[in-house]
């Protein structure tokens, strides 16, 4: 047999195809995995249908067509009175996890230190393994998950070459305020650090509040990329489709890993999309959307022993079950999978060494049927 030096040997199978399995084998209802169980716009799908069957089957421009990164630029300079310009500061991508792994891959190099919040999306810490890169944790707790911005300020050092932040967060729905990121502009002012700034939810959040996008803040945009995605904001997450804003001498160094990477993106999506996203309201009304479902999953578990804080944004609501058992949340979760047949995440397992809340995460971008459905299960633990 031959030996194999694995460059991410600690990696695993990830939770999320762990859970839906379970939720598979047991028949359980997934509120695990990230996805909405209802069908995308009809006239998006039509879209898509209509570009195909004009002939635009084959490769897309690298960084993206050209129609569709003037009318991301427009909406996001609209919205955040930045001044990104569509031919160099914005390229198309195969989802946000494809634009945050060409990130890392064109600027971590061997010993660069990068700051991560746990807990994090799970795909950050191997991307950075994978170059070399060492990773620097500050971990963030339940149920607030907030940041202490004095901590950050003795985490960063001569090797700090970038910070990644996510707003609003995946697993916790929370969201950085306006003074997280006047805190953190300030504590990046005259340094080198790139920043990442995972933005994939921007316009799922609730409660009036607004969302504090890097590109807001010029010392924050001046030296950051952005990612989004296309998959969360329009119910496609099986596309696989986003887009990373940064200023040009940044994002030529993207183009330059991202060209011998995917190359370019689905073009008759690309189509679609630069026609769909000309009407605001196709991504500005998901704020009420989404807090609809959110409030009425939470009216229904009122009555339960589960504790919770309302999610900030994003369309996950962690609940904490400290009231139900002492049990691990992977062991919980595992229970609540095979005995009451639904599905969660355990949140210990994106935590630093694993730390354990006693909360999981329930994804509620959901029909309202299931949505009920799950609350029945719930309110009888």
């Amino acid at each position: 047999m031959r030996h194999i030096d694995s460059k991410l040997p600690q990696v695993g199978t990830t939770i999320f195809t762990i859970m839906s399995k379970m939720a598979h084998q047991y028949e359980a209802l997934n509120l695990s995995q990230g996805f909405p169980n209802f069908e995308a716009s009809p006239k998006l799908i039509d879209l898509v249908t209509q570009a195909m069957q004009n002939g635009y089957n084959q490769y897309a421009p690298m960084p993206g067509l050209l129609s569709l990164r003037e009318v991301i630029t427009k909406k996001t300079n609209s919205l955040y009175n930045s001044n990104y310009h569509p031919e160099t500061d914005i390229t198309i991508t195969s989802g946000a996890t494809q634009a945050i792994f060409t990130i890392i891959s064109a600027f971590i190099h061997p010993e660069d230190e990068v700051i991560i919040f746990k807990p994090a999306y799970d795909s950050y810490e191997p991307s950075i393994e994978l170059f070399g890169g060492k990773i620097v944790p500050i971990q963030l707790s339940a149920p607030h998950f907030s940041v202490d911005w004095q901590e950050v300020a003795t985490k960063i050092t001569s090797k700090t070459k970038m910070i990644i932040i996510n707003t609003p967060h995946n697993p916790s729905g929370s969201v950085l305020s306006k003074e997280d990121m006047l805190q953190l502009e300030k504590l990046l002012k005259n340094t080198d650090i790139i920043l990442l700034s995972d933005e994939v939810y921007e316009h799922i959040i609730f409660d009036g509040q607004t969302h504090q996008s890097a590109a807001l803040f010029p010392g924050l945009a001046e030296r950051a990329f952005i990612t989004a995605s296309f998959g969360k904001t329009f119910h496609t997450t099986g596309w696989k489709m986003g887009y990373c804003l940064a200023p040009k001498e940044l994002m030529t160094e993207f183009r330059k890993v991202h060209q011998f990477n995917v190359f370019s993106s689905s073009h008759p999506m690309q189509y679609a999309l630069a026609e769909y996203l000309k009407i605001p309201e196709h991504y500005l009304s998901l704020p009420d959307f989404y807090q609809k479902k959110r409030d009425f999953f939470l009216s229904m578990i009122t009555d339960s022993r589960f504790k919770f804080t309302p999610a900030s944004g994003t369309y996950f609501q962690v609940l904490d079950y400290s009231a139900i058992t002492d049990e691990s949340d992977v062991a919980f979760a595992e229970r609540l999978t095979k005995e009451y047949k639904i599905a969660s995440i355990p949140v210990s397992v994106f935590n630093l060494n694993q730390q354990d809340d006693n909360v999981l995460r329930f994804c509620f971008a959901k029909t309202e049927d299931t949505l009920e459905r799950a609350a029945e299960i719930l309110s009888e633990i």
